[in-house]
């Protein structure tokens, strides 16, 4: 069984057959099986954060499906939905979105400490992960007294620490320089290949995207290409290069 199945997804803004009527998906299909690593690319405007909103459950398409672990997420209501992100679900941002009054390590445990888990549990789920991504060391400090790219191995320590059936990530490196961009794929890289989480990334950045095992491009709500890493990196960026350049989306050099 696949663990996202996307079937037919259609979203329509505006009236049916009216005149201002904007088709911002097209009918996309495609599964994710567990320990794939997907990217999401196109140009600005292609629907990109249209298909992550709805394959997150934060919005509806008008048309279509979207199975998560063989459960109908559209058929969900509000409350249901939030349940089910919450338990099933794991999130990075482009903003950290880390709670300033907490210690890094608490932000960490957030999730858990919202399912009323037990305290030990918490105690050796987030150190095991913080130690992962060499962030135990600095547990016990505060967003604010550390570094973007430390702040986000904080998020994504977050996103797994209730063993999520897919974790969706939004532009991970876009408010990053090249190092910490550098230092954040190598950990999402990590937790795909050491822990065999499934991800589903949606990204403008060629370099974030080479660490990927395959992207699907979108141009105008459909897709319109999918290319398959052969486990080279340098050569699946130059790829993904050569397909940006085909379809008009962004390019972003090492």
């Amino acid at each position: 069984m696949s663990v996202l199945e996307v079937r037919e997804v259609k979203k329509v803004y505006g009236v049916q057959n009216g005149d201002n009527t904007t088709v911002a998906l097209d009918s996309i299909s495609f599964n994710v099986e567990e320990g794939d690593f997907i990217g999401i690319m196109g140009p600005s405007g292609s629907g990109k954060t249209t298909l992550l909103n709805i394959l997150s459950g934060i919005g509806k398409p008008s048309y279509g499906e979207v199975y998560i672990s063989g459960k109908n997420i559209t058929s969900l209501d509000k409350n249901e939905m939030a349940l089910f992100r919450r338990k099933h679900l794991g999130f990075v941002f482009q903003e950290f979105n880390l709670m300033d009054s907490l210690t890094l390590k608490e932000n960490v445990m957030l999730p858990m400490i919202l399912d009323k888990r037990d305290k030990e549990e918490m105690e050796a789920k987030s150190e095991e992960l913080m130690r992962l991504f060499d962030i135990d060391h600095i547990g016990s400090k505060y967003p604010f007294n550390i570094s973007g790219g430390q702040q986000q191995r904080v998020a994504v320590s977050r996103a797994l620490i209730n063993d999520p059936d897919i974790i969706f990530a939004d532009e991970p490196t876009g408010n990053l320089d090249s190092k910490s961009s550098n230092a954040v794929m190598r950990c999402i890289e990590k937790m795909n290949q050491e822990r065999n989480s499934t991800i589903l990334m949606v990204t403008h950045d060629a370099f974030a995207a080479s660490f990927c095992k395959k992207i699907i491009f979108i141009k105008d709500g459909a897709i319109c290409m999918e290319i398959v890493s052969t486990g080279v990196r340098k050569e699946f960026f130059d790829q993904i290069l050569d397909c940006l350049a085909v379809i008009g989306g962004e390019r972003n050099d090492v």
